[in-house]
């Protein structure tokens, strides 16, 4: 069975992944950095075994594909923009300026091209932090605006849109007015939007799930929690807690399990607290009887120490909606989490199934493969876990390329490649026990996810975009 076959199974025919080019999206197929291509080179860089090469403006953004073209973005001084490439030769076919109508905060790491693109296989539907959604045709012509923002976050936005069931899917996470957001990816309609935690650092690409009895979900990987939404209405349908308040990796789910990941400062193991269901919390406290807390009537310096951190709404009382996510915040844990797919409310004590807390990435999001769940950390270190149980099968450095890293591993030809900042390319044989073929310099700076489409790859760099592929 096809992997991306696999994946478009375990999610249902309702959703929407590309299958023109199976990179349709941040990671390709469901945000799951695998790829059914074949015949890919080993060894490559800036004069061997390049296709083609096509200087380009700035960016963190990764690619996505369409049958012919590419689509990225990118900045340039004070502009945006919307590139398309032609597949066959890097020609840039047009590149559409967005406004920008602010500059806001980022974090030296992060860009103000860092979200990716997502393609329905002929439009493109873009987001920037400073300006919101677009969406563009095939030919650069302009289909739809929709501002958002301005944004309260320091570090800057990173999640990228994906497309389910003719809707565009946003997270916009943020310092406070943090929203989930669908829209019409046709007329640019708002079909529904939800509020979401205030305090949120949230990063992370949401993904699909299709259970085998109910509707289409999308999951958000956010700060204290992964929410699982219905694509159809953005209704809550089950969570869980104990994630850490900053995350910037997409989770990755096998046939009935989740891996969430998330490393943040000062959510180190040890830290954590478990705090009772709100539902005792009231049983033991409310009383007047109102369904909701005062500081007065909790009583208890060591909970009510932080009150804007329990109190998220600014109403004076802390509702079931405050507790709940007060109550994650002090289970929060840097970590690995596995869990058990889909269920109703909160799944976080049922569900669990294994938590590693060693070698943990900041940035790359875990990929899974072949019942073997990989972790890319900066300095080089590689870690390969078991995914029924968590242990580890192998940890070692990635000698040649032990710098910090922002793109997240891929696999593709039974390869698994990885990227580090400073531009090397690390090849390596996929397995418990695995292995580095070859490590490529690309000799510039590279932060972008590569793609994969007939038997080529796609690697950004900060300065080029490349197309490597075997040579007869």
């Amino acid at each position: 069975m096809s992997l991306v076959f696999s994946w478009i199974l375990i999610l249902g025919p309702s959703s929407t992944i590309s299958t023109s080019a199976d990179w349709s999206q941040f990671r390709g197929p469901n945000g799951s950095g695998l790829s059914n291509e074949k015949g890919l080179p080993t060894e490559f860089g800036p004069t061997q075994n390049v296709i083609w090469k096509t200087a380009l403006p700035p960016g963190h953004s990764s690619p996505v594909l369409t049958n012919q073209r590419i689509f990225l973005t990118a900045f340039e001084g004070e502009k945006i923009y919307v590139i398309c490439l032609d597949r066959s030769n890097g020609k840039v076919l047009w590149r559409h300026e967005v406004p920008r109508s602010r500059t806001e905060a980022l974090h030296k790491a992060n860009s103000p091209a860092s979200p990716s693109p997502v393609t329905d296989g002929t439009n493109v539907y873009a987001f920037f932090t400073d300006f919101g959604l677009i969406s563009l045709g095939p030919e650069g012509q302009l289909r739809w605006r929709l501002p958002l923002g301005p944004f309260n976050n320091p570090f800057g936005l990173g999640s990228s849109p994906i497309v389910a069931q003719n809707k565009v899917l946003m997270v916009c996470d943020q310092e406070s007015g943090s929203f989930f957001i669908a829209v019409d990816k046709d007329s640019g309609q708002v079909k529904w939007r939800v509020e979401r935690p205030e305090y949120t650092r949230g990063f992370a690409t949401p993904i699909l799930y299709k259970p085998k009895m109910g509707e289409l979900q999308v999951l958000v990987s956010g700060s204290l929690q992964l929410t699982a939404y219905s694509v159809e209405t953005g209704k809550e349908i089950w969570w869980l807690r104990g994630i850490t308040w900053q995350v910037k990796s997409t989770p990755v789910m096998g046939a009935d399990t989740l891996f969430v990941h998330g490393w943040a400062g000062g959510a180190d193991e040890g830290q954590q607290e478990e705090i009772e269901p709100f539902e005792e919390a009231l049983k033991k406290m409310d009383a007047n009887h109102d369904g909701k807390l005062s500081k007065e009537e909790i009583k208890n310096e060591a909970l009510t120490k932080d009150w804007d951190a329990m109190d998220l709404d600014r109403d004076g009382v802390v509702g079931e909606r405050d507790w709940r996510f007060y109550r994650a915040r002090r289970a929060a844990q840097n970590a690995v989490l596995a869990f058990r797919l889909g269920g109703e409310g909160d799944m976080t004590e049922k569900s669990f199934l294994w938590r590693y807390q060693k070698s943990l990435p900041n940035v790359p999001s875990p990929l899974l493969y072949k019942d073997v769940l990989y972790l890319m950390k900066e300095g080089g270190v590689l870690t390969a876990l078991e995914a029924s149980s968590g242990k580890v099968l192998k940890q070692a450095r990635l000698q040649g390329a032990l710098g910090d890293y922002f793109a997240s591993p891929v696999v593709a030809d039974d390869k698994i490649f990885t990227i580090s900042h400073e531009g090397k390319v690390t090849v390596l044989k996929p397995g418990p026990d695995w292995e580095a073929l070859a490590t490529n310099d690309l000799n510039d700076e590279c932060n972008a996810t590569p793609a994969f489409a007939d038997g080529k790859l796609y690697v950004r760099t900060r300065g080029t975009l490349y197309c490597f592929g075997k040579q007869n």
